[in-house]
């Protein structure tokens, strides 16, 4: 075999290897658009259920049956096996296996829908934590009193005392010296 055809094999095969990964990993929009239908949805259900799945038992027209049932096939959703149809787990595997999971980097670690899961034990990241949680919550040099504190600290945790006082140590909260009010220290 020549350089030349060697190096339009790779390319061809290198292509193909993109193409298969890219309708993998979009494989996810078209399950989603035919499980967004309910009639295909409730045949898939009664597919995965082991039901029957005709006009009568569905009340769908031939047609309009044979169409979801093309879809869900084609899909790869449903196999065809043994002279029925069966759900298949295929199709979930290799759409997990194409998508790679996304670790969280930063002080995302450590949050769970914008509130705070669990406090870094590192005092750098601790540090990192906190700071965006003053940046957030408070404006520099603004004075509240310690209700109006914890109120803004409540959509971060539940033990507002906690956070208040972790921001009050690390000095991005410090309370005045009335000790009545608490003011975010201006950096």
């Amino acid at each position: 075999m020549s350089e030349s055809s060697r190096s339009e094999r790779r390319r061809s095969e290198s292509t193909g290897a993109r193409q298969r990964a890219h309708t993998e990993l979009n494989a996810w929009r078209r399950i989603v658009g035919i499980l967004a239908n309910d009639d295909a949805r409730s045949v898939y259900a009664r597919i995965v259920l082991g039901e029957p799945v005709d006009e009568a038992s569905t009340g769908l027209r031939a047609r309009r049956l044979g169409r979801l049932l093309g879809d869900l096939v084609g899909s790869g959703l449903v196999e065809e096996r043994d002279g029925g149809l069966v759900a298949s787990g295929e199709m979930f595997r290799s759409m997990l296996a194409a998508e790679p999971v996304q670790r969280a980097t930063g002080i995302e670690r450590f949050l769970r829908d914008g509130r705070i899961d669990q406090y870094p034990a590192g005092a750098g990241e601790r540090r990192e934590l906190l700071e965006w949680v003053a940046a957030e919550a408070f404006t520099p040099g603004e004075e509240l009193d310690e209700p109006a504190v914890n109120e803004r600290l409540e959509r971060f945790v539940d033990d507002v005392a906690v956070l208040r006082r972790y921001l009050v140590d690390h000095e991005l909260l410090e309370r005045t010296p009335s000790g009545s009010s608490y003011a975010a220290v201006v950096r």
